[in-house]
């Protein structure tokens, strides 16, 4: 049986957009349109959580996240583009967020696109997943299924 590749996902949040998207919130005669968005602990315990959630309702496998205050990262592996998975993710995390009633329901979250690679050998999964978990600075919500 062959196994679809691994895909790293790496999506960004406004505080760390692209120029372009930094256009749009640099501020206008009226002020600001939305401050960038930053993800506190609760917050990132949700993130953390819906990513799970849209793993196990897709039949997607998430070998390790970690949910930092302005990106998220994950190697998941599913039998779908990497934009999916990410677009998915990012859907599932902003109903969370919408849930929880912390932000207003019209927040703007997410940027446009993110970083997605697909991961064919062992040697490379090991090492994307060794870099979201352990070389993201201080941990913050952390998810590692690739331990014993």
């Amino acid at each position: 049986m062959k196994l679809d590749p691994l895909i790293v996902c790496t999506t960004f949040l406004g505080a760390a957009c692209s120029r372009r998207m930094k256009a749009e919130l640099l501020p206008r005669k009226r002020g600001w349109i939305q401050a960038p968005y930053q993800l506190d602990v609760h917050r990132r315990e949700l993130v953390l959580q819906a990513m799970g959630e849209a793993c196990s309702h897709r039949g997607w496998m998430l070998f390790a996240a970690h949910v930092r205050t302005n990106h998220v990262h994950a190697v998941v592996r599913a039998g779908v583009r990497p934009e999916i998975v990410m677009n998915c993710f990012k859907s599932y995390a902003s109903r969370a967020l919408n849930r929880s009633g912390f932000d207003p329901p019209n927040r703007k979250r997410w940027t446009r696109h993110g970083s997605t690679r697909y991961l064919w050998k062992e040697e490379d999964i090991s090492a994307a997943i060794s870099y979201v978990v352990h070389e993201q600075g201080e941990p913050m919500h952390v998810l590692d299924t690739s331990a014993p």
